[in-house]
């Protein structure tokens, strides 16, 4: 059964056969070395000069397992076709090239070649069953980003029907998928960030976010306030629920804009921690190893254990420097919760405040790190925060996809851990386009020069994770 944790944990027989595979008689295997590509077909070709096909694909946000049913997974597109427009052209202006796209899960199924073929999709829809967009939050959850045509125009569309044009209250840009044994599924987002529950059919059932004012929250069980100074596109990434059913446990993609965007790029980001039965919370801090790095991803080992993607945005082969896409396995048994509401950091030097959460000295985390400087990828500022009690959680790197695979796209993204020693990976193509450097789009191309595509990798780790 898989709850967003591995399946490979369980032992009874129903479980074993979903969490198995490959095997004779299986009726599937997992792809070979080159990958599976997910199937897509074309949703819109552009009258540009390379005639850009964007995909109605885009199945990388996230990933997770079946429940029950062997060689299965969903995959979670994110908010649509976008793209920046040049820096200064459009202050706060995103491209939605299909403003009108519904954000949605598939469900795949693996066959006896190895190959990938798609079964069903579930789109999203609002509390009133009306299909959601990926266009911005105007109120509860707002990036500041708004919404514009590829020739310059705003979004005019008004989903919700609330009168504000170019904005989707109930819109999402979905990054993090647990698939519950209900059928029903938990995601994650970068606008506000909200984790939302949606039934087997699509329908928005109950959300968490950072928001106390928002009536959609339970009282008592909202997010940490701070979280809604994340970056814009740079929320909560990865969403995994513990082995029990009862935690749900995000983590951010990159440093929070705490208290400020002055904050700039460090290397500190943040994991929380919400139970569904009493809404209490945790926070931990994680150390990226370099800033402006991305983590995309999050499974759960245990209650305290979890696999983690952390990367960059480079394509192997075709950037300079260091390409990073890899897989730590971490801890927080011996982290230190970080949440404002947690007694167990006693430090003079360390208060609270409602909005920044945990300040030592005055200042947010983040500024602490910040302020200690970029030597030695911010140890200074790293000690700082040890020296009143706060310690990251642990990682260990199990898989370097660079090194082990020359891992050719720029997002890694979707992990699915399917036994102890094998773990699927999945790329979000961004529906096959990428800006062409002049204010509009082209194909994105790989550095071996084929065009991108959602592509599942299995690989075999060197060492079991449990």
């Amino acid at each position: 059964m898989k709850l967003r944790f591995a399946c490979g944990l369980f032992v009874t027989s129903l479980l074993l056969a979903a969490c198995g595979g490959g095997n004779d008689g299986d009726g599937y295997i997992y792809p070979g070395k080159d990958g599976a590509a997910l199937p897509f077909t074309t949703l819109q070709t552009l009258n540009n000069a390379d005639k850009t096909a964007i995909r109605n694909g885009g199945f990388g946000s996230a990933m997770a397992p079946h429940p029950t049913l062997a060689g299965h997974f969903y995959a979670l597109t994110d908010r649509g076709p976008n793209a920046d427009p040049l820096p200064g052209a459009i202050p706060g202006g995103k491209f939605f090239l299909v403003p009108t796209f519904t954000p949605h899960i598939g469900l795949f199924k693996l066959d006896d070649k190895g190959q990938v073929t798609l079964v069903r999709t579930v789109a999203l829809k609002d509390p009133k069953g009306r299909s959601i967009t990926g266009l911005p939050n105007s109120a509860f959850g707002s990036t500041g980003e708004v919404a514009y045509n590829l020739d310059g125009s705003k979004v005019t569309l008004d989903p919700d029907d609330d009168g504000v044009q170019g904005f989707d209250e109930s819109g999402l840009d979905p990054e993090g998928l647990v698939a519950m044994p209900d059928g029903s599924f938990w995601l994650s987002d970068e606008y506000g960030p909200h984790m939302v529950h949606f039934d087997a059919g699509g329908k928005e059932i109950e959300r968490i976010n950072p928001f106390a004012a928002d009536p959609r929250n339970r009282a008592g069980r909202v997010l940490p306030p701070e979280l809604a100074k994340r970056w814009p596109n740079r929320g909560m990434e990865g969403l995994a629920i513990t082995p029990d059913g009862k935690t749900l446990v995000g983590i951010m993609q990159s440093n929070l804009y705490n208290p400020t965007s002055a904050v700039g790029s460090i290397n500190l980001t943040r994991i929380v921690t919400v139970q569904l039965d009493t809404g209490a919370r945790a926070q931990y801090l994680y150390k990226q190893d370099a800033a402006g790095l991305a983590n995309s991803d999050i499974v759960a080992l245990s209650a305290t254990s979890f696999l983690v993607i952390e990367r960059d945005t480079k394509f192997f082969g075709r950037d300079t420097g260091t390409v990073r896409k890899n897989l730590y396995k971490i801890d927080i048994s011996k982290a230190t919760n970080v949440d404002a509401s947690s007694s167990t950091l006693n430090h003079p030097a360390i208060t609270r405040d409602t909005a920044t959460g945990l300040l030592v000295n005055g200042k947010t985390l983040e500024l602490v790190a910040k302020d200690g400087g970029t030597d030695n990828n911010y140890a200074a500022g790293w000690t700082a925060l040890a020296d009143v009690g706060i310690q990251p959680a642990a990682k260990t790197l199990v898989y370097d996809a660079v090194k082990e695979m020359a891992y050719p796209h720029d997002k890694m993204e979707g992990l699915w851990v399917i036994d102890a020693n094998r773990v699927g990976i999945i790329n979000d193509d961004d529906f096959a386009i990428e800006p062409n450097g002049t204010g509009g789009v082209r194909q994105k191309v790989l550095g071996n020069g084929k065009e991108d595509a959602n592509t599942l990798y299995v690989v075999k780790l060197a060492a079991p994770l449990y």
